[in-house]
């Protein structure tokens, strides 16, 4: 039996085996939704490889139309009601194959989605990453990414904190414990087993830590190519969610859990590989950074249409209300080298050297965040685009340098208006995802909230 060279991953020869054995009875057959959630189908292990394996499965084509609470949304040209909400195929991508370490006998393989005419879906968010990652590919690169997503871990579980409205669950955590090792050794039955279960699910782990919050922390996914590194960002935020409710706890990565605490990042890294050696690697100057031509282009494309594509690294309500001065989330689309306080942060030297992004929430979509790097950064290389000088100094104060979107209405507007958007992913994709985050909005707009409640119940 021949498994991949990380523990838990599996060739299509090992799952036979495996099932063969019973140590595997179960697989999942799962793709991410336009929130970036796992969705999908579990199946008998050896109906999976009499039939799925060979030919793939069905699901109904509204799961890339449904808003949270799986509401099927009018409004869409893909999938509605006049069309009839049929069927795309589900293709299972055998390289994604693993074993899942936190569930018995169960394995997991991700799709990807493709009409009945055998073509990609356009909209589904692994295939528009897919696309980039062509775009990269004919100009000889692949990208080499890494993700830092931050999570709350509470003391109650899931249907708990649900039952109690989310206002009286405890953070597990009494103070910040940023890079506190006493904190994270009382926690380390969820963290110590969330490292376990993803290392030996084919998501290698660099560390966890704690972060700047009550019951914060953070988990760092070693650096892979950037599908890959989607797909681990994927399954590590689904795996933490199961893992904390086997054992009576719950996680959120919402980008800002709570007024009074620190927001939830998910700092991403990328870099352009050609052969084996770092294409942003070189001797040219810029600032104190000594890089390649492409490096410097790439990061001027990044850091030009940011704003543009902020729907796709703040996807939420929620997500812009992370974006305060002082608070370790970035409101500046500057970039330093080694400055946390500016939206893009230079890290590393020679073939280490990388372009963080400290912008998107821990509640982006990865495919769509890496897709937009990308499909930014491939732009700022093909016009030769160049980057605004470094920033020294605390870029919270630099009233001079452009912002971050304050708030999804209007990095909604932003995106269904770019020009840039509809030439790099088409009218299509523009137009699905603008009615997607505007559906989002509406549904903010006609809630009743706490805060209202609070403020005017009495007073008013």
């Amino acid at each position: 039996m021949a498994e991949n060279d990380l523990k838990g991953k599996l060739d299509l020869d090992a799952l036979k085996v495996l099932i063969g054995s019973g140590e595997i009875d179960t697989v999942i057959v799962a793709f991410p939704d336009l929130y970036g959630r796992l969705v999908g189908k579990r199946c008998g292990g050896d109906y999976f490889l009499q039939k799925v394996a060979k030919s793939g499965t069905h699901a109904c084509d509204y799961l890339l139309t449904v808003d949270m609470e799986m509401e099927p949304i009018d409004g869409y040209e893909f999938a509605n009601w006049e069309r009839g909400y049929g069927d795309f195929h589900l293709v299972p991508d055998f390289s994604t194959l693993r074993r899942l370490a936190w569930l018995e006998r169960t394995a997991m393989v991700i799709c990807d989605l493709h009409g009945g005419d055998g073509q990609p879906i356009p909209v589904a968010p692994r295939n528009i990453l897919k696309a980039q990652i062509a775009r990269a590919e004919a100009l000889g690169f692949r990208a080499m990414a890494g993700s830092e997503a931050e999570y709350y871990l509470f003391e109650a579980d899931y249907r708990t904190a649900w039952r109690e409205g989310f206002q009286r669950v405890q953070p597990s955590g009494d103070y910040i414990e940023d890079y506190h090792i006493l904190q994270g050794t009382r926690r380390e039955p969820f963290h110590g087993k969330l490292r376990h279960d993803l290392d030996h699910s084919g998501v290698p782990v660099e560390c966890t830590k704690g972060e700047w919050g009550r019951g914060q922390h953070e988990l760092n996914l070693q650096y892979s190519e950037v599908l890959e590194m989607a797909d681990r960002h994927t399954l590590y935020k689904h795996g933490a969610k199961e893992i904390a409710d086997s054992l009576g706890m719950s996680v959120t990565f919402m980008a800002k859990p709570a007024a009074d605490t620190a927001g939830s990042s998910c700092h991403v890294h990328l870099s352009l590989w050609s052969g084996s050696g770092n294409a942003f690697d070189g001797d040219q100057s810029l600032g104190s950074v000594q890089c390649s031509d492409l490096f410097r282009q790439f990061l001027a494309g990044w850091i030009f249409h940011a704003q543009d594509l902020m729907v796709w690294m703040a996807p939420t309500i929620n997500s812009y209300k992370r974006y305060q001065a002082g608070s370790w989330a970035p409101t500046r689309l500057a970039w330093a080298s080694d400055n946390r306080t500016a939206g893009f942060r230079i890290v590393g030297q020679g073939s280490s050297l990388r372009i963080e992004c400290r912008v998107p929430g821990a509640d982006c979509n990865p495919y769509l965040t890496y897709a937009a790097a990308l499909a930014a950064g491939l732009d700022g290389v093909a016009k030769g685009l160049e980057p605004p000088s470094e920033f020294f100094g605390n870029a919270y104060e630099a009233d001079d340098v452009p912002s971050v979107a304050r708030t999804l209405r209007d990095a909604t507007d932003a995106f269904s208006e770019s020009e840039f958007v509809k030439e790099t992913f088409g009218d299509l994709i523009q137009q699905h995802y603008s009615h997607f985050y505007r559906t989002e909005i509406s549904a903010y707009d006609q809630a009743v909230t706490d805060w209202e409640h609070r403020r005017y119940f009495e007073r008013i």
